[in-house]
């Protein structure tokens, strides 16, 4: 009779080496056909007023940020370049680096902000859930996206490093909450809605707000508390 501890061995060498080809497959399909370092930006690209948005998906203050953002983007057009960047504070927003990693897979399809609009727009029911991934593949499917590939591309390794890539530049720049702008490089310090407005302006047109002394009142915004 054959040592039982060797058939033991033997299977259970048979069962890794099973495991990792399958991890190995796995990951090589999730990754199949993404391209890496997307970036996702607003307005003109080549626009010398450059405002940088580091955020998080599952953050309110964030997602009261947005109306603002689409009034500022609306009020400057190609006068800026917007983009956004990731950075999940994962201590305390466990889904948020999964709902990036969701936006990213949608970007995978040219529909990175709408998916972003979703996630600020329904953030209370995700954010609750104990499988926001339904909610994802529900948003996918009424972007109209390939939900097939969407479901495929959530598991991408690359898509997460992508993310990733983006929380170790947050941290690089010492950021400690979300949202934090950056205006052509320099951090923002924000007081209030207008005030985000008036710094903008002020770097598109140095003029602002000199030929009558006073600043253009912006339209009433929710109240937001930055840096949370």
């Amino acid at each position: 009779m054959k040592n039982p501890w060797v058939i033991i061995g033997f299977i259970t060498v048979v069962l890794l080496g099973a495991a990792v080809w399958y991890s190995s497959h796995a990951a090589k399909q999730s990754n199949k056909g993404v391209v890496g370092s997307t970036q996702h930006v607003k307005g003109d690209p080549e626009a010398v007023v450059k405002l940088v948005e580091y955020s998080d998906f599952q953050c309110p203050a964030c997602a009261a940020f947005q109306p603002i953002i689409n009034d500022v983007l609306e009020a400057f057009g190609d006068q800026i370049h917007f983009e956004y960047k990731h950075f999940p504070l994962t201590a305390i927003h466990p889904l948020a680096e999964p709902a990036a990693r969701a936006a990213e897979a949608a970007a995978q399809q040219g529909k990175f902000f709408e998916f972003h609009d979703k996630l600020f727009e329904n953030q209370k029911a995700w954010s609750q859930s104990p499988n926001p991934t339904a909610f994802f593949i529900r948003y996918a499917e009424e972007l109209g996206l390939d939900v097939a590939q969407f479901r495929r591309q959530l598991r991408s390794s690359v898509l997460r490093d992508e993310v990733r890539a983006d929380i170790a530049e947050g941290r690089s720049l010492e950021l400690t909450g979300t949202p934090t702008f950056f205006l052509n490089g320099q951090r923002m310090q924000i007081e209030s809605y207008q005030d985000f407005y008036n710094q903008i302006a002020r770097v598109v047109d140095p003029s602002f707000g000199q030929a009558s002394g006073t600043e253009a009142v912006v339209p009433a915004a929710p109240p937001v508390r930055f840096g949370i």
